[in-house]
């Protein structure tokens, strides 16, 4: 049982043996084990849920490397043979050339977005074991999710080029190795935030019923 309901028993849901089933969303006695309406399984709280988000986190976190170091697409043509470019390069490359609002975008989207990202996973992780005041950390979360999606900008331009550009032996562009392991930093930060229960966030603030509205 959480803190807040420990000091403040009956005014939540949790306090009184109920959960809300994962899949379908019905309340029903947490000791029935089982969901009576879909059969899923009942939980107050998602299991292992900081254990799977930091797992998630951290993995992102080691494949955030490559992804900015090696190569996200390389382009064959017949003049220049073949040149390979990280995202960092692709950056500085349209920002010489002109290309200010592409470049800021590409920016932002994949290297701004993602680093804030995994720390904002953390910062929730941290609040989750902490008393501070939650709404704080809820206005993170919700933000997190919105966000997080819009890091795929950088997979889509190299996913567009590829198809797009395949000019026989004049030119053609190939995804490069950073490609994959950027868009797996993309999903693992995206799996990380689905499995955080921001509930947790409100157990261990133990907050009083009036200060949670």
């Amino acid at each position: 049982m959480s803190v807040r309901s420990q000091r403040f028993p009956g005014h939540t849901a949790a306090a009184r043996g109920l959960a809300a089933c994962h899949v379908c969303g019905k309340v029903a006695p947490v000791d029935s084990g089982s969901c009576p309406r879909c059969g899923a399984g009942l939980h107050l709280r998602k299991p292992k849920s900081l254990q799977r988000t930091m797992a998630l986190t951290l993995a992102a976190c080691v494949l955030y490397v490559p992804a900015n170091l090696l190569p996200v697409m390389t382009v064959e043509s017949l003049t220049d043979g073949a040149e390979a470019s990280s995202i960092i390069e692709g950056v500085v490359t349209f920002w010489t050339t002109g290309a200010y609002p592409v470049a800021v975008i590409i920016f932002i989207a994949s290297i701004v977005i993602p680093i804030l990202k995994i720390l904002s996973i953390l910062s929730l992780c941290m609040a989750a074991r902490s008393n501070r005041r939650p709404i704080g950390a809820t206005r993170i979360y919700r933000l997190t999710e919105i966000v997080g999606r819009w890091s795929m900008v950088d997979v889509f331009v190299v996913a567009i080029l590829v198809s797009v550009v395949q000019l026989g032996t004049l030119m053609s562009i190939k995804p490069g190795p950073a490609a994959l392991a950027f868009c797996s930093v993309v999903v693992l930060t995206m799996l990380a935030a689905h499995t955080f229960d921001q509930r947790l966030i409100w157990d261990a603030a133990g907050e009083q019923p009036d200060e949670l509205k």
